[in-house]
C-alpha cells in the first residue's frame, strides 16, 4: 500500500511541477491581484458583458436573418432591429437521460447548421445564453465542451453520446474493460485526495459520466476545465450563447430543498449565486483555493478545480445515488469504501446527492452572513430538487426579451404539468425572490386540461398584465413554454432509465425535434412567425409598437388567457394536433405504450413522408 501510495504521490508531483491542469488533479499558480470573488450586486460579471457584447453584432445579425425568414406579415424587420434589441435565453429542464436526447431534438429544431433545417433554424445562433440544469446540464455542459458541436454531427460520428450501456456499467459485459475504467477512475480522483483536495462521490460520478459526454478528450476530458470553454474556437469567435449551468447550495447537514435554497450558476467565468443569501460570486477559473472574505491566504491559487465532469455532475447530483449499484462491480477498493461512506454512514448519507465544494470559497464573505457563508464546505445539489428543474432564474437576473422554457420534467406519468414554472413563479414572492419577476402561471391542473402542455404556451403577453408584479415591467420576459410530448415518440422514458439503444436514443432526439418545430411547422405554417412575434414583443412594448393583425392572431392561439380550469382531470390524451380531448377517447385508442418506458413508436402513415 505504501508503494501505491507513494507512486500516486510522485504523479502528483508531476502534475503540480509540469501543468495543473494536465490531470484531474488541481494544482497551483500564481495568484492575480485582488479579491477572487465579488457582490452580486455589481450586475453580470465584466467578462461575460464584454463577451454578450462581442456576441451581440453575431446574434442580432442571425435574429434578422430567422425574422425574415419567419414570413411575418406587414413587419419590417430591419426598420425595427435598427431602435430595438432583443435577447433570447433557451433554458433546458432537467430529467436525467430523458431531458438530454429530447432538449437534444429541440436545439438541434433552433440550429441552422442542421442537415435537415427546421422552421425554427436560426434560433441557436440568435440567442444569447443557454442554461441547463441536471440531465439539461449534460445537454448544454457536453456540447458547449465540444464546441458547440451540432447535434446531427454527434450522431453521426457516434463519438459522444454512447449511452447503450449505463455508466455503471460502460462497457457492457466486457469485465476486463469495465474494470480498466473504474481502476482509472479510482487513480484519478485517490490522487486528488492525496493531494490535499476533498473529494466526494460526485467526483467519482463525474469522472464516470464524463466517459458519455466528454470522449472526444483525451481520457474522457480528465483535464478538460469547464472555463476552458472560452478557449473553444465557436466561443472565441463569439458563435455559441453564453452557457450557464444551475445547481442549489444546500445548508449543512440539511436534506430540505425549498424556496429558501440557494440557486447557483456555474459558467466559465463565474461560480455563486444572485440570491440575497448570499449576493456573491468567485471566479471559476481559481475555485477551490483557500479564501478570507473573497481574498486568497497566500500568493499560491488553485487552478484546475473546475473539472467540465465534476461541474456536469455538480448540476445532476441527485443521479449520485446510481453509484450504490457498484457494489456488483469489480471496483478498487478505495471507490468502493468512498463509496460506502456516503451509502452506510448515517451523516454521510444524507450528503449522498450532493458535491462538495471543499474550501467553501465564499467563507466569512462580507456580502453575506448566512449558514453558506460560515461552512468551511460549500455544498451544491443537483438544480432541479427545489421543483424548479427548468434553469429560468439565470435567464431572468440577465433580462432577456425572450426565454424558450424546454421542460422534460417527470411530474404526472412522466409528463411535464408546468410544476416548474410554477415554482419560479411563487418563488418571486419568497425571501429568495428579491429582484426576481415571472410572469403569472395557471395551476397545474388548468396546464393539463388546457392543453398548456399539449401544444406551445407564451406567457407574460402582455406588460400591463404585469403591473402587480413589479415596476420594471418590460424586464419580464415572454416565456415560450414547450412541454415534452409524443409525436412519433413515447419519449416519457423513466428519469432513472440509465442506458438506450440506439433506436431509442434516435426516437427521443427525433420526438424532440417535432416538439420545438410542431412537426416542422405541418400543424401551424405560421409557427415559425408566432415564435417572432413573441420574441420582438417585449422590445415593441418598450419601443410604443403596436402589434401586426398576424401577430395578434398568435398570440390568441399561444398566450394563455388567464383562464383556469375547474372541471374533471382529462388525463394525458394528445392528439396529433397536441390537444387534450376527453379520457375516454385516450384510454380507447392511445394508452398503449405511455408508460411502458418509452419503447413503443406513434405511428403516424400521414406524417412519414
Amino acid at each position: 500500500m505504501l508503494v501505491w501510495q507513494s507512486i500516486l504521490l510522485f504523479l502528483v508531483g508531476c502534475v503540480l511541477s509540469k501543468s495543473p491542469t494536465n490531470l484531474y488533479t488541481p494544482g497551483y499558480v500564481q495568484c492575480p491581484e485582488g479579491k477572487l470573488t465579488r457582490s452580486s450586486l455589481d450586475g453580470i460579471n465584466s467578462n461575460e458583458k464584454a463577451y454578450i457584447d462581442r456576441r451581440y453584432a453575431n446574434a442580432k445579425s442571425e435574429l434578422s436573418r430567422f425574422l425574415h425568414n419567419a414570413k411575418m406579415v406587414d413587419f419590417d424587420v430591419d426598420r425595427f432591429l435598427e431602435t430595438a434589441n432583443p435577447t433570447i435565453g433557451l433554458a433546458f429542464s432537467g430529467g436525467g437521460y430523458r431531458a438530454m436526447l429530447a432538449g437534444a431534438g429541440e436545439l438541434l429544431a433552433l440550429d441552422s447548421r442542421a442537415t435537415n433545417p427546421s422552421v425554427l433554424s436560426g434560433i441557436l445562433q440568435s440567442s444569447n445564453y443557454i442554461a441547463g440544469l441536471s440531465g439539461g446540464s449534460w445537454l448544454v455542459g457536453s456540447l458547449a465542451s465540444n464546441d458547440l458541436i451540432p447535434v446531427d454531427q454527434l450522431l453521426r460520428e457516434d463519438k459522444l453520446w454512447d449511452i447503450q450501456n449505463s455508466l455503471v456499467a460502460y462497457y457492457g459485459v466486457n469485465i476486463v474493460r469495465n474494470t480498466a475504467m473504474w481502476g482509472n477512475i479510482n487513480l484519478q480522483v485517490q490522487t486528488k485526495q492525496l493531494a490535499g483536495f476533498t473529494v466526494s462521490i460526485t467526483d467519482v460520478y463525474g469522472r464516470a459520466l464524463s466517459h458519455q459526454l466528454l470522449t472526444n478528450f483525451d481520457n474522457q476530458g480528465a483535464s478538460f476545465l469547464w472555463s476552458d470553454v472560452t478557449e473553444t474556437t465557436s466561443f472565441q469567435n463569439n458563435e455559441m450563447p453564453y452557457p450557464i449551468l444551475a445547481a442549489l447550495g444546500r445548508e449543512p447537514n440539511t436534506v430540505l430543498m425549498n424556496f429558501n435554497s440557494t440557486v447557483f450558476e456555474l459558467t466559465p467565468y463565474e461560480v455563486g449565486s444572485w440570491d440575497p443569501s448570499l449576493r456573491s460570486f468567485v471566479d471559476t477559473k481559481y475555485i477551490g483555493t483557500r479564501l478570507d472574505d473573497g481574498a486568497p491566504i497566500s500568493k499560491r491559487c488553485v487552478n484546475g478545480f473546475d473539472n467540465a465532469g465534476f461541474f456536469m455532475g455538480t448540476s445532476s447530483s441527485l443521479f449520485n445515488i446510481v453509484l450504490q449499484q457498484l457494489n456488483n462491480m469489480p471496483i478498487p477498493p478505495f471507490l468502493k469504501e468512498l463509496i460506502s461512506k456516503f451509502t452506510l454512514d448515517p451523516v454521510e448519507k444524507l450528503n449522498i446527492d450532493i458535491a462538495q465544494y471543499n474550501p467553501n470559497p465564499f467563507h466569512k464573505s462580507n456580502n453575506s452572513d448566512t449558514k453558506i457563508a460560515r461552512s468551511r464546505t460549500l455544498y451544491l445539489a443537483d438544480g432541479g430538487e427545489d421543483g424548479q428543474n427548468v434553469p429560468l432564474l439565470p435567464l431572468i437576473h440577465r433580462k432577456v426579451s425572450a426565454i424558450f422554457a424546454f421542460d422534460q420534467s417527470a411530474d404526472k406519468n412522466n409528463w411535464p404539468d408546468g410544476s416548474a414554472l410554477i415554482k419560479t413563479f411563487e418563488r418571486q414572492f419568497s425571501s429568495q425572490g428579491d429582484g426576481i419577476a415571472f410572469p403569472y402561471v395557471p395551476d397545474q391542473n388548468t396546464f393539463r386540461n388546457l392543453n398548456l402542455t399539449s401544444k406551445p404556451t407564451f406567457f407574460g403577453c402582455d406588460t400591463q398584465n404585469l403591473t402587480s408584479l413589479t415596476e420594471n415591467i418590460y424586464d419580464v420576459p415572454v416565456v415560450i413554454y414547450l412541454a415534452n410530448r409524443p409525436f412519433t415518440y413515447f419519449s416519457n422514458t423513466s428519469t432513472f432509465k440509465l442506458k438506450y439503444s440506439d433506436t431509442e436514443r434516435q426516437g427521443m432526439i427525433s420526438n424532440g425535434y417535432d416538439v420545438a418545430s410542431r412537426l416542422n411547422g405541418k400543424l401551424d405554417n405560421e409557427w415559425a412567425a408566432c415564435v417572432g412575434c413573441a420574441i420582438i414583443r417585449r422590445e415593441q412594448e418598450r419601443l410604443g409598437i403596436e402589434q401586426t393583425e398576424q401577430c395578434k392572431k398568435c398570440f390568441e392561439n399561444y398566450c394563455w388567457d388567464g383562464t383556469i380550469y375547474k372541471g374533471e382531470p382529462l388525463g394525458d390524451n394528445f392528439s396529433d394536433e397536441g390537444l387534450t380531448t376527453s379520457a375516454a377517447d385516450y384510454n380507447l385508442n392511445n394508452v398503449a405504450g405511455i408508460n411502458d418506458g418509452g419503447i413503443a413508436l406513434v405511428k403516424r402513415d400521414d406524417l412519414s413522408n
